[in-house]
């Protein structure tokens, strides 16, 4: 369990400036009304939203995520990195959907594939609760890659590593077979194309999870014969509902047995 103290939203202040003479000699037009604004910062977003799925985050922990946060918009201007459409998308739509996997890591001090991390979702955000993970991101994307590479030194994460590459084009590597005790990725692969490059990389007994959205059941019938074959037993799939914002999210796990 993580910890951290917490900061309530500021709700608008209003304040009243009055002369220093006969107040009620013309009040209306003398008293000048000073509204300011005070929206919720975005560890205020994020700290309130995880606790309210369980999730604890520590000082140190929200920092880093103010940081991460920071970064991403500034990179975001240069580079189409997330689709940023209000205050609460970084801290609930990616932050927090990303440590939605935090109940089901078994090994905390295991390898982990983040297939198609994108900006670094789940891989970054899992390494900065779990910071014993061992975090490999891999993306295609030149782009991408090169803010995966920034956001690391940035945020001075350390057995973190993000690799320029295909998946297709890594399993040509022998040296990453069954490598891995975590493989993940958010969306970015339909659930049968996950099972096949996962279970490549996976360990015996290492697990797959895979991070969908509301509608999935049709992949999900897909991939019955398919991770049969490839060793992969189905073990559970969860529904959660993000705060604030209602998204269904379904995480779907599978192991390897064979």
């Amino acid at each position: 369990m993580y910890h951290a103290d917490r900061r309530d939203a500021c709700p608008t202040v209003v304040c009243f400036t009055r002369p220093l003479s006969y107040p009620w000699e013309g009040w209306a037009s003398r008293v000048a009304l000073r509204i300011v604004s005070r929206t919720p910062q975005m560890r205020d977003i994020l700290f309130n939203a995880a606790s309210a799925l369980g999730i604890s985050l520590s000082e140190q922990e929200l920092i880093l995520f103010e940081t991460y946060h920071r970064e991403l918009l500034a990179w975001n201007k240069k580079i189409n990195l997330v689709s940023v459409k209000s205050d609460i998308d970084i801290p609930i739509k990616h932050f927090l959907d990303s440590l939605t996997l935090l109940p089901f890591i078994q090994d905390t001090r295991g390898q982990v594939l983040d297939i198609g991390s994108g900006a670094g979702f789940p891989g970054i955000p899992l390494k900065i609760v779990i910071n014993s993970l061992k975090v490999f991101l891999l993306e295609s994307s030149r782009k991408k890659f090169s803010f995966l590479k920034h956001i690391i030194r940035t945020l001075h994460l350390t057995d973190i590593t993000a690799i320029h590459n295909r998946a297709e084009y890594l399993m040509e590597d022998e040296s990453y077979r069954g490598f891995f005790d975590l493989v993940t990725s958010r969306a970015a692969l339909k659930l049968p194309q996950l099972l096949r490059i996962g279970a490549y990389f996976l360990s015996l007994n290492g697990t797959i999870i895979a991070m969908k959205g509301r509608k999935s059941e049709e992949e999900l019938q897909e991939a019955v014969f398919i991770s049969q074959n490839l060793g992969l037993q189905y073990v559970a799939s969860h529904d959660i509902t993000l705060p604030k914002t209602g998204d269904l999210r379904k995480i779907i796990i599978y192991e390897k047995i064979f």
